[in-house]
């Protein structure tokens, strides 16, 4: 594959070669050095090849002493397509610095793909790597990776690692996400374990400190349920970090004001598209004015890579096409309401328990009330109940 981009670059010939003895034109190339391929047989005494356009010139005076017909079927490569333009000294220029500028542009980077990221979104990457001077229009070769890696880690500390590798114009940036270490039990700090809502007790389990409820109690906000003062009867009372665990049954309600009339969108029929191209951080627009003020309208934006024979070029066409709507006014049946009540509710009601525990079962209910539908979600939870706060004691020589 080498070869023939070499041997285009060059230029190269195609001939049909016609003697009675053929092969004394084959001798004649191996005796000279002269290199040929694609050799084709149309007949016993005819055949056609392709030879270097160097190769051909030398073959072309070597033969004149053979009985031989030698003619030119083609001739392909780089010099003889810059030949037709000898008289269009502009046009051959203009190539020339088209293609000079797409050579020179292939050691840029004009493109980035993120991999590995989960919860850090890749904005927040690319900006970090901004940050550190990588960025569209950057020169590839000149990155340097380990710098940008301990950068790029000081400036996310969720990164555990990162790597940059450029291929072409496109930099593929490889991340890892840092594993957050649990939570570290503080066990030096005296402490008691209270009820962060009321509930009914279900399972009570004391690490350190005394159970101050059983599995039944019914209790109230800000209730004890684990104390961290315990009375020894060697030493008398001494303080602990009261920690463990309290399962309650819980209760929610939940309301929400539903209106029965809410705005719709419609769409007009018009749009109205803009182009423009896009230059690393410069832009070009194509229309004069992109403002559009006092109308309601759903932007659509894609972005198209431009490409030449498959190489990346350093620009993006953007299409930002604007769908223009009215809001009109729509009725909804109570149920449609009441419905869409539940599953707000329900969303709100799951962010708030789940970090706890689970919901075990949900009941929904509405009334108008004012052309308004009021939703209530009553819900029934078991969670864990309890929050540690802290002791204050005053140390020894410190009292009034």
């Amino acid at each position: 594959m080498l070869n023939g981009i070499i041997n285009r670059l060059r230029g190269q010939v195609r001939i049909r070669a016609e003697s009675a003895f053929p092969e004394r034109i084959l001798n004649l190339c191996g005796a000279r050095e002269l290199a040929f391929w694609d050799v084709a047989w149309e007949s016993p005494t005819a055949f056609t090849c392709r030879l270097s356009r160097r190769d051909w010139h030398i073959l072309r005076q070597s033969a004149k002493h053979l009985d031989c017909e030698l003619t030119v079927v083609g001739r392909e490569g780089a010099p003889y397509f810059l030949f037709r333009f000898r008289h269009r000294q502009s046009l051959l220029i203009g190539l020339t610095l088209c293609a000079t500028a797409l050579f020179l542009g292939s050691f840029f980077v004009w493109d980035f793909v993120v991999e590995g990221n989960e919860t850090v979104p890749a904005e927040k990457i690319l900006r970090a790597l901004e940050k550190n001077d990588v960025h569209l229009g950057s020169f590839g070769l000149s990155l340097d990776g380990e710098s940008i890696r301990n950068h790029v880690l000081l400036d996310i500390p969720e990164l555990s690692w990162i790597t940059v590798n450029v291929s072409g114009c496109r930099a593929h940036v490889q991340v890892r996400e840092r594993t957050p270490a649990p939570e570290r039990l503080d066990r030096q700090t005296p402490s008691n374990l209270i009820a962060r809502r009321a509930g009914l007790v279900l399972k009570v389990r004391a690490v350190d400190g005394v159970a101050a409820v059983q599995p039944g109690t019914a209790v109230t906000e800000n209730q004890l349920l684990v104390s961290g003062v315990e009375d020894t009867e060697t030493v008398g009372a001494r303080v602990l970090a009261g920690m463990g665990s309290v399962t309650a049954r819980t209760w929610y309600t939940l309301t929400a004001a539903m209106p029965l009339e809410v705005p719709e969108k419609q769409y007009t029929g018009e749009e109205k598209t803009c182009f423009s191209l896009v230059f690393g951080t410069r832009r070009i627009k194509f229309f004069s004015n992109s403002s559009i003020q006092g109308e309601k309208y759903d932007k659509i934006t894609n972005r198209h890579p431009l490409s030449l024979f498959g190489l990346r070029l350093p620009a993006t066409l953007v299409t930002e096409t604007f769908r223009f709507y009215e809001a009109v006014p729509s009725s909804r049946e109570a149920a449609e309401a009441e419905r869409a009540g539940e599953a707000i509710l329900s969303s709100h009601l799951a962010s708030i328990v789940e970090p706890y525990g689970t919901v075990s079962s949900t009941l929904c209910s509405s009334r108008l009330k004012d052309g308004v539908l009021l939703v209530t979600l009553s819900a029934e939870c078991v969670e864990e109940i309890g929050t540690r706060v802290p002791i204050y004691t005053e140390e020894p020589g410190q009292g009034p």
